[in-house]
C-alpha cells in the first residue's frame, strides 16, 4: 500500500471486499445467510466509485467497496499502538445492514468506515455498531508503528489523593455523616 502524505495527516485509499456466505448446519434454519468482512485492500483507480459484485456462487457473494480513506490522527497515537502491539494487528471495519437488496434481493451490507485505531473500535461497539476486523498486512503495520511511536505522548501520572482525604458517603452518593457522640437515648443506667 502506499500511503499519501498530506499536510495535516497521513492517509491511505483503501477498498473494502464484503461476504456473503451461506450459514451451514441447524443454524441455517434461523439464518441463511451472514456477512462478514473478508479483506481491506489498497485502493485502484478501475474499481470506480460505487459497490459491485465480484462473485456470485450459490454459497457465496463477494462485493466490493471501493474508496474508503483512513486517516492517522497524532491525537490518536495511543489506539494505533495498542493495535501494533496486539499479536494479530487489524483494519477494523464498521458495516451496517441496507434495506437495498443484492442480486437475490436480500438487503445488502454496506461498510461505512475504516480505522486502525482501537480506539475507534471502541466507540463503535459501545455505540453498538457492527465491528469486524481482518488483519493488517506488514508494510501498513509498519507505516501505522512509525507513525504511533512519533506522536505517542505518555501520560504524567497524577498524583493520587490518600484515600483518608477521601469524604465519605452513603449508599446513595450523599455525604455521610459520622459522629463519635451518642445521640439517641437507650442509655444504661440513668437518674429518675
Amino acid at each position: 500500500m502506499n500511503p499519501s502524505e498530506s499536510a495535516d495527516r497521513p492517509r491511505l485509499q483503501v477498498a473494502v471486499l464484503m461476504r456473503r456466505e451461506r450459514v451451514p448446519g441447524a443454524m441455517s434454519r434461523w439464518q441463511t445467510w451472514r456477512w462478514v468482512v473478508a479483506d481491506v485492500v489498497p485502493h485502484e483507480s478501475g474499481f470506480g466509485s460505487e459497490a459491485r459484485c465480484l462473485l456470485q456462487t450459490p454459497d457465496e457473494e463477494r462485493w466490493l467497496h471501493p474508496g474508503f480513506t483512513v486517516e492517522l490522527f497524532r491525537d490518536d497515537a495511543d489506539g494505533y499502538l495498542l493495535n501494533v502491539s496486539t499479536p494479530a494487528p487489524c483494519w477494523f471495519v464498521l458495516w451496517r445492514m441496507e434495506e437495498e437488496p443484492t442480486q437475490a434481493d436480500e438487503p445488502m451490507a454496506r461498510p461505512a468506515m475504516v480505522s486502525l485505531s482501537y480506539h475507534d473500535a471502541g466507540r463503535w461497539l459501545d455505540a453498538q455498531e457492527t465491528v469486524d476486523q481482518v488483519p493488517a498486512p506488514p508494510d501498513v503495520i509498519d507505516w501505522l508503528r512509525a507513525f504511533a511511536e512519533a506522536h505517542h505522548v505518555d501520560e504524567p501520572r497524577r498524583r493520587q489523593r490518600p484515600q483518608s482525604f477521601r469524604g465519605l458517603q452513603d449508599r446513595f452518593g450523599n455525604p455521610a455523616v459520622v459522629s463519635t457522640g451518642k445521640k439517641f437515648g437507650g442509655g444504661h443506667g440513668g437518674a429518675s
